[in-house]
């Protein structure tokens, strides 16, 4: 889906869209209540991880995974990624396609089977907590620490797809960014399933060196959290004169791109976007434009594998 986030779903507290918009949150509500009646199927045979979220994109679903695969590749397990494919996620199947084992078929089951097939002996989630067709065996939520849970509301009056409740269903949290209101954060998560773990997480590029910092760039991106890729950016100094954001997943043409360059010649700069992002334009295309690569940092990594290694061991 190629969407822009509303505005209003990071304010606060409710505005009258939301208000508006509420029938169709209680339908949700209702429709997520039904299908939580379901008895889901048992993953057997293989250790199973689910990354996913309940704030609406750009929370780090396809880094995290990346993450786990490289950490399970370097302790000697046979370990594959598992994304249900969508027509207008390319994006990230391309980048999981790139970097990891990834198998993606048109749903879950179909995946596992797979991955079953190849002998692995863990498969790793690229979202799916909302699927209500597998109960898997480690459940992980991303968190952006500054968007956090915006105005706290349910789709389509916030940027919810699940109420904070749903948290006891879940084992880790990986919350990303730092600001000014993370132990208040940490405290509302605990209120809600005190025996959670929480690893924060942040971001930091692996190809800065390919980069003259003393240049100007303008930066693009079609991302579900552009204030990140930019901040990012910032953190590591580099020189900012424009910035043109896209819908998330958005499907570039050649007019966007010609758009774009037109822009960083009136500006005299460098172009810069993310990998996301990159992957979508047209090889033809992509002469003059760079991506960020990054990496994501888990604080406390160690004590995240040993946690992992218990919960699997309490499983099997």
């Amino acid at each position: 889906m190629k969407f822009k986030k509303p505005k209003f779903w990071d304010l606060k507290k409710k505005n009258i869209v939301s208000y508006l918009l509420v029938p169709f949150t209680i339908f949700l509500e209702l429709n997520n209540l039904i299908l939580s009646l379901r008895s889901k199927k048992k993953i057997k045979n293989i250790k199973s991880i689910c990354i996913g979220n309940i704030y609406v994109g750009g929370t780090g679903k396809t880094p995290a995974t990346i993450k786990l695969y490289n950490i399970f590749k370097k302790l000697n397990f046979k370990v594959c990624t598992g994304k249900k494919y969508y027509s207008d996620h390319i994006d990230e199947q391309t980048i999981l396609r790139n970097k990891t084992n990834l198998i993606c078929e048109n749903n879950r089951i179909q995946i596992v089977n797979e991955a079953l097939k190849k002998k692995n002996e863990i498969i790793i989630f690229d979202d799916g907590l909302q699927d209500r067709t597998l109960d898997y065996d480690f459940k992980i939520v991303c968190f952006d620490a500054d968007n956090w849970v915006g105005n706290g509301q349910l789709i389509p009056s916030g940027p919810l797809r699940e109420k904070l409740t749903s948290l006891k269903k879940y084992d880790a949290i990986f919350l990303k960014n730092q600001n000014s209101n993370i132990n208040e954060i940490k405290k509302i998560i605990k209120q809600y399933n005190s025996s959670i773990k929480i690893f924060q997480t942040n971001y930091y590029p692996k190809n800065i060196s390919h980069f003259d910092l003393n240049k100007k760039y303008l930066i693009f991106s079609g991302i579900g959290n552009p204030k990140n890729f930019k901040n990012t950016l910032i953190e590591n100094k580099f020189n900012i004169v424009g910035e043109i954001n896209f819908p998330d997943h958005y499907d570039y043409k050649k007019v966007d791109v010609d758009l774009i360059k037109h822009k960083a010649k009136k500006l005299k700069a460098n172009i810069i976007t993310t990998e996301k992002d990159f992957v979508k334009i047209a090889k033809t295309e992509t002469k003059d434009i760079n991506f960020l690569e990054i990496d994501l940092k888990i604080e406390g990594e160690i004590q995240f594998i040993d946690f992992i290694k218990m919960r699997f061991n309490e499983k099997y």
